[in-house]
């Protein structure tokens, strides 16, 4: 089955077309980040606007990447949230449009759970039940996989997302939007131990995240040393905060995998793009005998081809979509 993806959930605009939610056919992305980074964030009006320039010529070029016409779709997936609803409803119209032209079946699909069918377009052998960090600039939330269509929310941040985190703290330091990519790459150069920033794990028991003392310990911190930093600071307070970042992550989720018995776990979601972050789980998985899987960049950030994966299994399942289908901005404790 040909799947047609469509996601607009932020300030990306994607298509996909995905064989049986095995083989991607092509994946096209549209990205608005050049500019939402004057702004510091990404502004939902401008979002909006910006996908409806982009959505139609998005899909046909994946269309004509996938060798396919639009006859020859013979499924539609859409993101339906949580996410931008402005955004969220540019990509619902024409997916609602589409599927009633072709007279093919359609389904929204939730944006956070698209990100864990990622995982398996990239490696197809896992196994059920897994572990499943999904782990973004909109999200942290931990996952008991159970089937394709049945994961259950076990943690989630209480308060910042790790990648808002980020963001954050590269505006406290005046190195622009977005922040994740610009702090991994100085970290590299800077003493990941050379500032102790807390890392908030809440009690011994919980699978719940919490980082906004982190990144309120992070401020406090560079207000402390006054004027402008310099590049060693920068490096020095880039490495330390990434550090307490993925100690906090990884700490949760081998919580989890031991809590829940199970040995594989899965990490997806901008941040899982974090080279430390991908470090850090690698050692501590393989001292734990745990297997930690980690999908290729392109298929962690925002992309249609996990919503065409999942909107497959959900087609498979049974599920179905109306014209009367609405976008929806948050996520709760229930899923699939």
């Amino acid at each position: 089955m040909k799947v047609l993806g469509i996601e607009s959930s932020c300030d990306e605009t994607g298509a996909a077309v995905v064989l049986d939610a095995q083989k991607i056919l092509s994946s096209v992305v549209a990205s608005q980040v050049a500019l939402h980074s004057r702004y510091g964030g990404v502004v939902p009006e401008i979002a909006s606007r910006k996908h409806v320039e982009a959505i139609l010529p998005v899909i046909e070029e994946a269309l004509s990447r996938s060798g396919n016409r639009l006859q020859d779709i013979q499924t539609i997936a859409v993101t339906q949230g949580p996410g931008l609803v402005g955004s969220l409803l540019v990509g619902i119209a024409v997916a609602k449009s589409l599927a009633f032209v072709l007279q093919v079946p359609w389904v929204g699909v939730n944006h956070i759970l698209s990100h864990i069918a990622a995982a398996f377009l990239s490696s197809p052998s896992l196994k059920f039940p897994l572990i499943a960090l999904v782990v973004s600039g909109g999200h942290t939330s931990l996952f008991r996989v159970e089937s394709h269509t049945r994961m259950i929310l076990i943690g989630q941040t209480k308060d910042d997302a790790a990648g808002e985190a980020f963001d954050k703290v590269a505006k406290f330091m005046g190195l622009g939007y977005p922040g994740g990519e610009v702090i991994d790459r100085l970290a590299k150069e800077g003493n990941r131990r050379a500032i102790l920033f807390p890392r908030s794990l809440l009690d011994p028991l919980s699978l719940d995240f919490s980082f906004s003392g982190l990144k309120t310990a992070v401020l406090q911190h560079v207000k402390s040393l006054g004027g402008k930093l310099s590049l060693d600071q920068i490096r020095e307070i880039a490495a330390s905060f990434q550090e307490a970042v993925v100690d906090i992550l990884v700490t949760k989720v081998m919580r989890a995998a031991k809590q829940e018995a199970i040995r594989e776990v899965v990490v997806v979601g901008g941040v899982a793009c974090n080279s430390r972050l991908r470090e850090k789980f690698t050692q501590d998985g393989s001292s734990s005998g745990i297997t930690v899987f980690f999908p290729p960049p392109a298929l962690c950030t925002d992309n249609a081809a996990m919503v065409a994966a999942a909107g497959f299994h959900h087609l498979m399942a049974g599920h179905h979509s109306n014209l009367l289908l609405n976008a929806y901005s948050r996520f709760g404790r229930s899923s699939g």
